[in-house]
């Protein structure tokens, strides 16, 4: 019996130990925050170097932002409001742009989008970035319509969409452009 007590408080010893190294004082939270600017630097200098670089601790999320940065590229994303990264957690800062893209611009919505950025730490340094935004439902509808309606525009260019395809920007103009003959044809809805 006092050996399972010893390994009771050995184990819970350890556990003590490794939540008190993961836990960051707010100090240390608010170092966090020019590694996130500098992050959102790299991705919007549409360098895939330096935003892999930044990625060399990320390594599950790689491949979808590098994807990600190209397809910003080709569909010319402009920075139209950038608001500092602000922390979330002990461990996420949060970091929203908003940007002009020829994707909307195709389909004469007035509408700039807002990206977010959720970058998640882990010794200070990242460890993972998950993208949201809040893309408006057209959007969705004239992504659908092309893929029902245009495949022969995109198939190549959009071949790996989101999963390590080899030509980001070529998918975006293409959708670009296939939201401009959505946005032109009979099935897009009258305001």
């Amino acid at each position: 019996m006092k050996s399972l007590l010893k390994v009771i408080v050995l184990v819970a010893g350890l556990q003590a130990c490794a939540i008190a190294g993961n836990s960051l004082s707010p100090a240390d939270t608010e170092a966090l925050l020019p590694i996130a600017e500098s992050l959102i630097d790299d991705f919007y200098s549409f360098d895939s170097v330096r935003l892999e670089e930044a990625l060399a601790n990320a390594e599950d999320s790689k491949e979808s932002l590098l994807y990600y940065q190209g397809w910003a590229e080709g569909g010319n994303y402009e920075v139209v409001e950038r608001k500092r990264c602000v922390v979330k957690s002990s461990n996420i800062v949060s970091c929203p742009i908003t940007v002009k893209d020829d994707p909307m611009l195709a389909l004469g919505v007035d509408f700039f989008v807002t990206d977010t950025f959720e970058i998640a730490f882990q010794d200070e340094r990242v460890s993972s970035v998950e993208t949201s935004s809040n893309d408006l439902p057209i959007y969705y509808e004239a992504r659908d319509w092309v893929r029902s309606n245009m495949l022969e525009l995109i198939a190549e260019p959009c071949e790996g969409f989101f999963a390590g395809g080899r030509t980001p920007g070529g998918c975006a103009r293409a959708m670009a452009e296939g939201y401009r003959r959505f946005a032109a044809s009979d099935d897009f809805p009258n305001p």
